[in-house]
């Protein structure tokens, strides 16, 4: 048995093998169980009783060098490996460091907070409300009664406590009326639900509603007030028109409609060719909701008015569909940071 003359091609393989896996191979055909050296170990019975001591301590010692060797290999072959990765994956610790993604504030709150800066340096108070609220509150107190088509089931979403979540923020300023005693100046944003949706509605959306009250309140002061807060939100002059209305917590009542921002007055499809986009409800408070309140309208009088800030943010930045604001699209969102 030539034990010494396979040792030194077992050797030779080893040193030349250029992965882990030739590597594995090596291994495999020398000291595997049908492996060459392993063979000459099985062959040993075929020799004199005599020789066979010396013998199987030749090769028993070829195993041990051999699997020196491929230790030694494997550790060479992994540190080459890790060279060349480092080499290769090299960092320039001297460039600047890769900086998180700048979020933003949503569009939406992003006008919200624009009106809210609007009116609270005109001296208003900003009061948000609850947003599930009691039938009282939500309507009666609002001068609504019960058989208003506002109440049904297919507008509001009720509990089966009977209360609600509430259908505009007019009930903040009912809470505000009953808890404070005017002269008063306050605007109400938050959200609110209706059974509603289509490309200018959706089920929950956000309301600004504004409430003065004070003596000599007139007609008069409203209309100054709409106009400058107008003028003021959309940094330009645009065209209003006051259109008569009914609302049940103001009388009289009117809707206010503005310069459609998309063809300014020219007609399109977002203001449905009219030239003309409504913006809010307003108009004095009613005498009977100023008593519900605890508040004697023989002394005091105040308007009110109420607008959708999901519908302002669509004018403010030419969006023709509120559900976009909604879809969570980071690509669409990311244009308002």
């Amino acid at each position: 048995m030539d034990v010494e003359k396979v040792l030194q091609a077992a050797v030779a393989a080893t040193e030349a093998a250029g992965s882990e896996f030739s590597l594995e191979e090596v291994r495999v055909r020398y000291l595997g169980r049908k492996g060459e050296l392993t063979k000459l170990l099985k062959g040993l019975g075929q020799l004199p009783q005599e020789r066979r001591p010396s013998v199987g301590a030749a090769i028993n010692a070829a195993k041990d060098e051999l699997q020196s060797k491929l230790d030694a290999r494997r550790i060479a072959l992994a540190s080459e490996q890790l060279a060349k990765k480092m080499a290769t994956e090299a960092v320039d610790v001297t460039l600047p460091g890769r900086r998180p993604a700048r979020g933003g504030l949503h569009p939406v709150t992003q006008t919200l907070a624009r009106v809210e800066d609007i009116f609270v340096g005109a001296g208003y108070q900003v009061f948000a409300g609850l947003e599930v609220e009691d039938d009282y509150h939500n309507f009666a107190a609002l001068n609504i009664p019960p058989q208003h088509p506002a109440r049904a089931m297919h507008d509001t979403f009720y509990f089966a406590d009977g209360s609600l979540l509430r259908t505009h923020t007019s009930p903040a300023q009912v809470h505000v009326m009953e808890h404070q005693g005017p002269p008063i100046r306050v605007i109400c944003p938050g959200r609110v639900y209706r059974r509603d949706s289509d490309l200018t509605h959706t089920p929950m959306f956000h309301q600004i509603e504004g409430l003065v009250i004070d003596r000599g309140i007139s007609f008069a002061h409203l209309k100054g007030t709409v106009a400058d807060f107008v003028q003021r939100f959309f940094e330009r002059d645009l065209d209003l028109r006051f259109r008569p209305s009914h609302f049940p917590f103001t009388e009289p009542s009117a809707e206010v409609d503005v310069q459609c921002v998309h063809c300014l007055g020219s007609g399109c499809r977002v203001c449905s060719h009219t030239g003309w986009l409504e913006i809010m409800g307003c108009g004095l408070v009613h005498p009977t909701a100023l008593s519900m309140s605890g508040i004697d309208p023989e002394s005091w009088s105040g308007f009110a008015f109420g607008m959708g800030g999901d519908r302002l943010t669509m004018l403010l930045h030419e969006v023709n569909d509120m559900r976009l604001f909604f879809e969570n699209d980071l690509r669409f969102l990311e244009q308002f940071n």
